[in-house]
């Protein structure tokens, strides 16, 4: 309630200093003034074009200096490196245009103020201008769409069939990561199967599934596709690996995938940045919750040996859980059982 208050005070205080203005304009012209008013004022405002010109300009350019490896973190995947590229053309491209255009908004406001002894140059139409100016941005523009089109096709293409499957269910409010196993295949699911222990609802009448295993972080090789099987077990999230310019949605009832090539290990990261503790990070760019800002987990880039050596170790979940072994259908409980490596 109090801010409620708070903010009818600023509306009346605004409300009344508009009267104020509108009051002193029409008393002005009553005396006759109302010229010379409009000359003063008109000029005071085209100074402070000039400044906020100065200004906005001044200090968006410092910021965008001073912290620009806080928004432009160093890429460490192949289609990154192209996405980079086509970002910063881009860029390039529109932050020209949009200076010289906003400086000469600021100066001509300056320039082409109000004066009683200036008048307008009536000036109605140029086909040459206009040709120039609707042929130079739509060359430009068509050049852009069509470079970020063929990239994009890239990028969604089919993933390469010895990519590494990893599934991403992301949950309120955390991520659950699930592997392929040995056969690098990450098995079906059904959601109607979940329950506290089995949380991806893992079907174990897919063989598939009997190797597959979970792990706590995102672990993945270098220089090998990987292929991100990704969905959500309740409301809408996403998955973003911002030094790989991974962004995918997670939507519950419609799986989607990403797929993409890390170039640069966790090592080789801590050494160009510089910082021993170092490591990428898997989080959520959607509000999904009151609890969104738990959302993370370290992603690690192994060299394809140590990766393949890691993945030798983990253990398959039904081994971890042989009391789902009842949900594996007579004729592949053998089957099961050595795929998982449980010992009878």
């Amino acid at each position: 309630m109090f801010g409620f208050y708070i903010a009818l005070a600023v509306f009346l205080v605004v409300a009344i200093l508009l009267l104020i203005f509108r009051i002193t304009r029409l008393v002005n012209v009553v005396k006759g003034t109302g010229e010379e008013t409009t000359s003063s004022s008109n000029n005071m405002n085209a100074v402070l074009m000039i400044v906020f010109m100065v200004l906005f300009f001044g200090l968006a350019g410092w910021y965008s200096w001073a912290h620009f490896d806080a928004y432009d973190p160093p890429v460490a995947s192949e289609h990154g490196e192209l996405t980079d590229k086509l970002f910063w053309r881009t860029m390039w491209i529109t932050g020209i245009v949009f200076v010289v255009t906003n400086i000469l908004l600021f100066v001509f406001s300056y320039k082409y103020r109000y004066n009683k002894n200036k008048r307008a140059l009536f000036y109605p139409h140029n086909n040459k201008l206009e040709y120039l100016w609707t042929g130079v941005p739509a060359i430009v523009l068509t050049w852009l769409v069509i470079s970020g089109w063929m990239a994009w096709d890239g990028i969604m293409s089919e993933a390469p069939e010895e990519s590494e499957q990893i599934e991403i269910m992301g949950y309120q409010f955390a991520w659950s990561i699930r592997y392929g196993g040995m056969d690098n295949q990450v098995g079906d699911y059904d959601y109607r199967l979940i329950d506290a222990i089995n949380t991806h609802g893992v079907d174990f009448s897919d063989r598939a599934n009997f190797d597959d295993f979970m792990s706590n972080s995102l672990v993945i090789p270098k220089g090998k596709p990987v292929l991100l099987k990704i969905r959500a077990r309740d409301v809408l999230h996403s998955v973003f690996i911002p030094h790989m310019r991974v962004k995918m949605d997670a939507v519950p009832g419609m799986p989607t995938q990403f797929w993409f090539v890390a170039n640069k290990t966790t090592e080789e990261m801590r050494v160009e940045e510089g910082n021993p503790d170092f490591n990428y990070e898997l989080a959520c760019t959607e509000i999904c919750g009151e609890g969104h800002f738990s959302m993370s987990k370290i992603v690690t880039v192994l060299e394809p040996e140590e990766y393949e050596k890691w993945k030798a170790e983990q253990k398959s979940w039904l081994s971890k859980n042989p009391s789902y072994m009842s949900q594996v259908p007579d004729n592949l409980k053998e089957l099961a059982m050595v795929s998982a490596g449980i010992n009878e």
